[in-house]
């Protein structure tokens, strides 16, 4: 049986072919204005990069803060129930799964099964998203792909205070004037995300294994700062940015 998954977010359109628990297709492109036309162009690429037909697909879950622009569909499933099931198909062991992507990030318990148990969001502030990195990625006139890397080079502590991503914007604008060196900027970001992050995963309670998924699991510095703030490793998926998709899949097929 073959099911697809669309995740609809606030920056990036994934969608997902899954065939009897694997993946045989994976597509994503950026949404823009036209989140519905993407959506079917990334669905159309996928079932031709899997060699199928469209009526080879028994049923398509949808997700994402975009999920009405979805096409016809059969399940629907909101993004913290996605991601508690598509990091579960992936790593059973998985408790704690956290969610960072453009816009916000969550936290997830869950069990074996992928069914979320308790669940906590960031406040409703980019300081707490990717999207804060790509921000102060443009302040110090580097690539976002380089944010990550750049910060484990620093050798010195750095730190942002502000909560909002307009008042840390402008910290990191002074430390760019008292000539800091970028690498000590990257890593004050980083590590500022994911201290939020950390303090908000534990009102829900770290249980081991903890799994990081959404677009700023790329971001090794990102990565480097929870492990330390939770003085543990941390699991990130081959292609972290397409569990929630794979979620929905998952819950068009038990549909």
């Amino acid at each position: 049986m073959i099911n697809a998954g669309i995740d609809i977010g606030g920056k990036e359109v994934k969608v997902v072919l899954l065939k009897d628990g694997e993946v045989i297709a994976r597509e994503k492109a950026m949404g823009g204005f036209e989140q519905g036309q993407v959506t079917e162009e990334l669905l159309e690429r996928a079932i031709k990069s899997a060699g199928i037909s469209k009526k080879d697909i028994a049923s398509t879950g949808v997700t994402g803060s975009g999920k009405k622009y979805a096409p016809p569909h059969e399940a629907e499933i909101t993004e913290i129930g996605a991601a508690a099931k598509g990091a579960a198909l992936l790593y059973p062991s998985a408790r704690t799964v956290i969610d960072s992507g453009a816009e916000d990030s969550r936290a997830i318990k869950c069990d074996e099964k992928g069914v979320a148990k308790d669940f906590t969001t960031n406040d409703k502030c980019a300081a707490g998203a990717g999207a804060f990195t790509e921000s102060m990625a443009r302040a110090l006139e580097i690539r976002l792909e380089e944010f990550g890397e750049i910060s484990l080079q620093s050798k010195k502590t750095v730190p942002i205070n502000a909560q909002c991503a307009v008042f840390a914007e402008s910290e990191v604008v002074s430390l760019i004037n008292s000539k800091t060196a970028k690498e000590d900027i990257a890593r004050a970001v980083n590590d500022a995300l994911a201290e939020r992050v950390v303090a908000m995963v534990k009102r829900i309670g770290v249980e081991k294994d903890v799994v990081v998924i959404g677009g700023m699991a790329k971001n090794v510095g990102y990565l480097d700062g929870l492990k330390r703030g939770f003085k543990m490793d941390v699991i990130v998926p081959e292609h972290p940015e397409f569990i929630g998709a794979l979620g929905a899949a998952i819950a068009a097929r038990e549909n």
